[in-house]
């Protein structure tokens, strides 16, 4: 019986213990952010890769002659 007392004291902490809630709520807002910029980052880097190679080439030319 004791460990049914324990287990529930534990789940009543855990339910009454709102921080924990919103610290966890927040953690995955954030991953969530994270794996919405790796996309993000991952669709457009190729298109920026092209852009910066034709700036870097624009420059060289104009320097060069």
């Amino acid at each position: 019986m004791a460990i049914f007392e324990l287990l529930s004291r534990f789940l009543n902490r855990l339910h009454k213990d709102q921080e924990g809630q919103a610290l966890v709520e927040y953690a995955l807002i954030l991953a969530l952010v994270a794996v919405v910029v790796v996309v993000v980052l991952v669709a457009l880097g190729s298109g920026v890769h092209h852009t910066l190679t034709n700036v870097s080439n624009a420059i060289s030319n104009s320097v060069g002659g």
